[in-house]
């Protein structure tokens, strides 16, 4: 009697090392502090406005000299369009962050009392304010959990397996069901920390990531 050999193939997906590659990123990053500055939720909203399109360090220098002038969103109307334009001029898009901050100032004051709003639904509501600014905001303001999704996070989450999602929300709810809640707001931190010194957009460097033992893309990316 022959044994029949079983030629099917093997179609078991292999668990993500989820553990290995949180341990190992808390190793490599353990500060997860944002790198702007701030010292209240009004200024840490302000500031991850106008950290887009432009370098925190360079948001840093704005804001150094911006935030000992205002108070809230009061301060910010009377400060006026014109002269917050020329506050924060040195900022990429700043006409429009400019605009976008006095229409925010204008709904905090209206709307909630001049205090920034503790839930997504309502930040989103204010102007140039959209979901990865209202979960910063949740996440490093108020100590919520919350995920916020950028650039790097998008890209080392595809590229670690994390997330198979074409659009920020799905790496977001992808990378959610991943990580415990209590780790969202470190990770988000961690994984920006990663994208920029291994895992960068062009000529990452896969060969002295620390994460290359887990990684499904090392040495697989051209570009």
């Amino acid at each position: 009697m022959t044994s029949k050999t079983n030629n099917k193939p093997n179609n078991k997906i292999e668990p993500l090392p989820i553990r290995e590659i949180l341990q190992t990123l808390e190793q490599e990053y353990p500060q997860t502090e944002t790198d702007l500055h701030y010292s209240n939720p009004f200024e840490l909203l302000l500031a991850v406005i106008l950290s887009a399109q432009t370098t925190d360090k360079q948001v840093n220098k704005i804001t150094q000299k911006l935030f000992p002038k205002i108070k809230g969103p009061h301060d910010i109307l009377n400060m006026g369009a014109l002269r917050l334009e020329n506050e924060i001029k040195k900022c990429g898009l700043y006409r429009r962050k400019s605009r976008h901050i006095m229409e925010t100032s204008r709904l905090l004051c209206d709307k909630f009392g001049g205090v920034v709003p503790q839930t997504r639904k309502e930040l989103m509501t204010l102007p140039g304010v959209g979901r990865k600014t209202a979960n910063v905001v949740l996440s490093t303001g108020f100590g919520l959990p919350a995920f916020a999704v950028d650039t790097h996070v998008r890209r080392v989450s595809r590229r670690l397996g994390l997330s198979r999602g074409k659009n920020d929300l799905a790496v977001e709810k992808d990378v959610c069901r991943l990580v415990p809640k209590e780790l969202w707001r470190a990770t988000h931190r961690r994984l920006i920390s990663h994208g920029r010194k291994f895992c960068r957009a062009r000529n990452p460097l896969c060969k002295s990531c620390p994460l290359n033992p887990f990684c499904p893309s090392a040495g697989k990316i051209t570009a």
